[in-house]
């Protein structure tokens, strides 16, 4: 005989399953793809989770360049150097990005595939050799961009975008910093001084860094301010850096005085970290607006986000009305 006695449930109270509200129903279920054009693949995906997000994220950065908001992307390191520069150079000249934000990662790989066509060098091999970080034109260039920033007062993006139109770069099409200066976008970088190779090498110079960084960040503070009632802010491949620089911005810009809610945020990264969720997806829309988060690897991501956006089929805007501007 059981020596511990057992709840027996001889009475519960039941429903019928129809009568129960659901999350999902038969709208939401995928269908096979059997060919056809790619807005006919996006249409035959699920109506939930990750699938529904990157709609849902499309439709809020359509709404934002309708609006005229800004659409900010923050962008790690290492979405430069899985091929995506491309990719992002069509959505900025197409209005779906209206200003950018990288570490001093992102500065290097940039340069680097603009410079030379080669980028991400093996970090195991060259740092046992006492060579991990010296590429002579990577830190030379980039630390001479940042001293002319510093002598007429301007930010890093600005002055290594002015530099780089004069510097022999192979590929001056790929930089993505180079064409945001061309054609007029913020691109502002972030740095945390002794994270990157330049920093190790004789031509930096730490008080230019830091003043041309502040300058930079007033520049991000300034597009964030503008987000209010329909802005976008994508955190794409950054863990810790560019969260904390966004949730200071939008600190700095409230305690200013001035009015910052109801827009949208999304963290793009192939994991969910601490700081992107709390800061990125929660903390700054708590008061209003829509968080998204979407696991996946940046290489199959973005592309997928950006079809999805430069198909005019996909557009919840009538032709006219989603001109770039």
């Amino acid at each position: 005989m059981p020596k511990y006695k057992q709840f027996k449930p001889d009475h519960i109270n039941d429903y019928p399953l129809k009568k129960r509200t659901s999350k999902i129903d038969t709208s939401h279920l995928g269908v096979p793809f059997r060919g056809g054009s790619f807005s006919d693949f996006i249409s035959s995906l699920p109506q939930v989770l990750a699938a529904g997000d990157i709609r849902n994220l499309a439709q809020q950065i359509h709404q934002a360049r309708l609006l005229k908001k800004p659409i900010i992307w923050g962008l790690g390191g290492h979405v430069f150097k899985v091929g995506l520069t491309p990719i992002l150079l069509e959505l900025m000249r197409n209005g779906f990005i209206t200003a950018i934000a990288t570490n001093g990662s992102g500065l290097i790989h940039d340069f680097e595939i603009a410079f030379a066509g080669t980028t991400s060098e093996d970090v195991e091999s060259q740092l046992k050799e006492g060579a991990f970080g010296m590429a002579k034109e990577t830190s030379e260039a980039i630390n001479q961009g940042i001293e002319l920033g510093a002598r007429n007062n301007i930010g890093i993006g600005e002055a290594l975008g002015h530099f780089l139109e004069n510097y022999p770069l192979e590929n001056p099409g790929l930089s993505l910093c180079g064409q945001a200066y061309t054609h007029d976008i913020p691109f502002t970088a972030h740095i945390a001084y002794g994270t990157d190779i330049i920093h190790s090498h004789p031509s930096s110079n730490g008080t230019a860094t830091g003043h041309c960084a502040q300058i930079d960040f007033g520049v991000f503070t300034e597009q964030v301010r503008h987000m209010h009632q329909g802005g976008v802010y994508l955190n794409v491949g950054s863990a810790v850096l560019l969260p904390e620089v966004f949730l200071k911005s939008i600190a700095l810009v409230r305690n200013s005085g001035y009015a910052l809610s109801d827009f949208t945020t999304a963290n793009l990264d192939f994991i969910q970290h601490y700081r992107p969720t709390q800061n990125v997806i929660r903390r700054p829309i708590s008061g209003g607006g829509t968080g998204i988060a979407i696991t996946g690897h940046h290489e199959i991501v973005v592309p997928l986000l950006a079809a999805i956006l430069l198909d005019p089929s996909l557009s919840p805007h009538p032709p006219n009305e989603n001109k770039s501007t």
